[in-house]
């Protein structure tokens, strides 16, 4: 699993790169939609598993072809369409709910090597479903949806297994989109949803009016609330009277310092810099009582260690800076690149390895 979110952090980097520079759908076939399958585990070019224009017979009409099928003992059991990377996937494609009714085929993807749309037969058996179960984009992307991902790769894919979580999460990502839609401009059902235990009068269009900036602020506050409780209840669970050592710095040389002259930078410990040692200790959990996780700050970087010393630090963390990063005390010193603290969970078991080396 490690090896598939390496490869898929890989394909995504190399994706910011290119895309610009690719022109035609061919072209996205080639430099971003194969790669993928690819690393799925499947071989592009052996035609038992893979089969570019997959013919499928619709109706009368003979010898339609889709883009690619995934084959499984002669049967296709993913349909592949494929437009430009610069074609947004507004709709589902018309081509690809025809030829899903006439095959075997549980699975249909719609892509333009950025953006992966999923769909099966949620609602109506062997009718392709409007909505998508799943969505994967590989410039935005989260710990939770390489997890999903993955359930496709070829030693591990399995129509059952996967088909008993697409209505999961089908639901959950409409109820997710649903809620962040009213977060952030809740409509006039919502908000009468939300007074009708809090305001006893008739709910009229001003009214709801009057209350709609004081329902985004009490959604707002309610949720950071709940985030700092969580933040806060974390770092409870180890010493809050813990002593944070600051390395010393030495100061330039100057005619106005004495050699030997040594002072304590100013360090100033963010916000985001105690969510991810929060978001380390929480991972460290499974296998490391929270009460030997400490950290230490510097002007450079924000150390996570165990029993408060610096000989045993665990990871780096590299907020101060547009390019964010975590170093893994490993015996390379890797420094991997973080789009955001929550992508510090795909390094969970480097961090974890790194850890038990100091029990």
């Amino acid at each position: 699993m490690e090896n598939f979110i390496q490869q898929i952090k890989t394909l995504s980097s190399r994706i910011e790169r290119i895309k610009d520079n690719i022109k035609t759908e061919e072209a996205t076939k080639t430099s971003l939609i194969m790669p993928l399958i690819q690393a799925l585990g499947y071989d592009v070019f052996n035609p038992e598993e893979f089969v570019p224009e997959f013919i499928a017979d619709v109706g009368i009409k003979k010898g339609e072809k889709i883009d690619y099928a995934i084959m499984d003992s002669g049967s296709p059991v993913i349909l592949i369409e494929a437009k430009s990377v610069h074609e947004k996937l507004l709709k589902h494609d018309s081509q690809l709910f025809r030829y899903f009714g006439t095959t075997k085929a549980k699975f249909a993807i719609l892509t333009n090597g950025i953006e992966y749309r999923f769909y099966t037969d949620l609602e109506e058996p062997n009718r392709m479903d409007i909505k998508p179960f799943f969505v994967f984009n590989l410039l935005e992307f989260r710990d939770n949806d390489i997890h999903e991902i993955a359930k496709f790769r070829k030693n591990v894919f399995n129509v059952e297994n996967v088909l008993t979580t697409a209505s999961e999460l089908k639901y959950t990502s409409e109820i997710k989109q649903f809620l962040n839609q009213q977060w952030e401009e809740p409509n006039d059902e919502f908000i009468k949803f939300i007074l009708s235990d809090v305001y006893q009068g008739v709910k009229t269009k001003k009214v709801i009016d009057n209350f709609r900036e004081i329902v985004k602020k009490s959604l707002a506050q309610f949720v950071n609330e709940k985030v700092n409780d969580k933040l806060q209840k974390a770092l409870n669970s180890s010493d809050t009277n813990e002593e944070h050592v600051v390395e010393k710095e030495e100061v330039p040389k100057n005619e106005n310092v004495a050699e030997d002259k040594v002072t304590i930078e100013t360090i100033v410990t963010t916000e985001e810099e105690i969510e991810g040692y929060v978001f380390v200790k929480l991972l460290l959990k499974e296998e490391i009582d929270s009460n030997r996780v400490h950290y230490r700050d510097n002007k450079s970087y924000f150390n996570v260690l165990l029993d408060d010393s610096i000989r045993k630090w665990v990871c780096r963390l590299g907020f101060n800076t547009a390019n964010k990063y975590i170093q893994i005390n490993d015996e390379e010193k890797t420094i991997y690149k973080l789009n955001n603290v929550d992508e510090i969970s795909l390094y969970k078991d480097k961090i974890l390895e790194v850890a038990k080396q100091f029990q």
